[in-house]
């Protein structure tokens, strides 16, 4: 057996300066270059085969007969100016899709889910031992974008690597979770999600002729109240829907009525039949009140960013929950719930076709100012938070992988 809490403390030093040098250096969506370069060659050092598939890497420990168990982490920052004040803050920018000079920051906590990989490797890289069957350690670029899962499976994960028989991941959380503390959910816990993009036309005009136009300003603005009763008349209450518009663009001067208005419009459901639901009801809203305002033409919707459901297999939730509480004790171990943020990891198991579950682990103490993922001030304790991530890992693959 493995002594996991010892394995992890006995690289306590190498760890927490790889996070400190990621944290520093996040990268965005589907750019992970130097990022990737980082993970190959820790893998690489640590025995793995490793491979570049779809702008990620995939690393492959075989170490006799069992089963073979696939760990992912995310890898991408975000477009976000760091605000938390910690002394190894990233002060980087980086060129975005669109060519613009722009902030970045691990501000989703990528850069844990990272750290915590690489550990986990470690841990089965030195223990060969104690342990039977193929260990999967995959880095997975794009998650922030939703473009990634998918980028890896269409450049021919499936056929490149062995087959798996289970997926694992994880993400680090403002909570329910406290730092140290694990929370598993069976069934649905990351909802489905996707973002739309409208296109309104109008008729443009002279701000004091707005008898001569029509106002895509106005059209946007009935639209936006217009969608509110979506959710609220539409949506069985007992169901989870989320429907907000985040952003409106028209225009650029006060005395010019323009042409078109722009509104970026997200969704979120824990259920497929409510995600259909709930881009029906916006294309039929919009185009309804295009017609009612004589638009010259009709609304264009550009659906992107689109996430599947994370629905966790019951049977692998119960194996993982159970090694979770002979690992880290009751007091540790908790239901998280669902949870409304969304995620592409599960793209991956399904174009295997195998069970997978998704847990959540805490980045802030009891009592500590906690700001959520995606805040510029998310900043999660880095001890016992990138431990807690590293044993959550390698004690969930080890259900599977310990030998008898």
């Amino acid at each position: 057996m493995i002594n996991i809490k010892e394995a992890v403390d006995s690289f306590t030093s190498w760890q927490e300066e790889l996070y400190v040098h990621l944290h520093q250096h996040p990268e965005l969506s589907m750019q992970e270059k130097e990022t990737c370069d980082t993970i190959d060659a820790e893998l690489t050092r640590l025995g793995y085969a490793t491979q570049r598939i779809g702008g990620g890497v995939v690393g492959v420990l075989e170490n006799g007969e069992g089963p073979a168990v696939l760990f992912r982490a995310d890898i991408d920052g975000l477009p976000v100016k760091e605000a938390t004040g910690l002394e190894y803050a990233s002060t980087q920018t980086r060129t975005d899709a669109d060519g613009n000079e722009v902030p970045a920051m691990h501000a989703c906590g990528h850069d844990f889910h990272i750290s915590c990989a690489l550990g986990a490797a470690r841990i089965f890289a030195e223990n060969r031992e104690a342990w039977a069957g193929t260990y999967i350690a995959l880095f997975q670029p794009g998650e922030e974008t939703a473009a990634g899962a998918r980028s890896m499976v269409a450049d021919g994960l499936v056929d490149k690597i062995p087959a798996p028989d289970v997926a694992l991941g994880q993400h680090v959380l403002a909570g329910p979770m406290r730092a140290g503390q694990v929370g598993t959910h069976a069934g649905a816990i990351l909802s489905t999600g996707a973002s739309v993009k409208v296109t309104l036309h109008g008729k443009g005009s002279h701000g004091s002729m707005p008898h001569l136009s029509i106002d895509p300003v106005v059209l946007a603005a009935a639209v936006v109240t217009r969608l509110q009763s979506v959710v609220a008349r539409e949506i069985n209450p007992f169901k989870m829907a989320v429907l907000t518009v985040g952003s409106i663009h028209a225009g650029s001067k006060s005395n010019i009525i323009p042409d078109t208005a722009t509104l970026l419009i997200n969704i979120r459901a824990y259920d497929m039949d409510v995600r259909e639901q709930l881009l029906d009801g916006i294309k039929r809203t919009i185009t309804a009140e295009c017609e009612a305002a004589r638009a010259p033409q009709a609304p264009e919707f550009e659906i992107y960013d689109s996430y599947p459901l994370t629905n966790n297999d019951d049977a692998t939730t119960a194996k993982v929950t159970q090694a979770f509480l002979a690992h880290f004790g009751e007091e540790r171990v908790m239901d998280c719930g669902e949870v409304s943020a969304s995620e592409d990891f599960s793209v991956i198991p399904d174009a295997f076709g195998i069970p997978y579950t998704y847990w959540g682990f805490g980045g802030f103490a009891e009592g500590a100012p906690t700001y959520p993922n995606h805040n510029p001030a998310f900043g999660p304790v880095l001890q016992p938070t990138l431990a807690t991530g590293t044993e959550a890992a390698a004690v969930a693959a080890l259900a599977w992988l310990a030998r008898d």
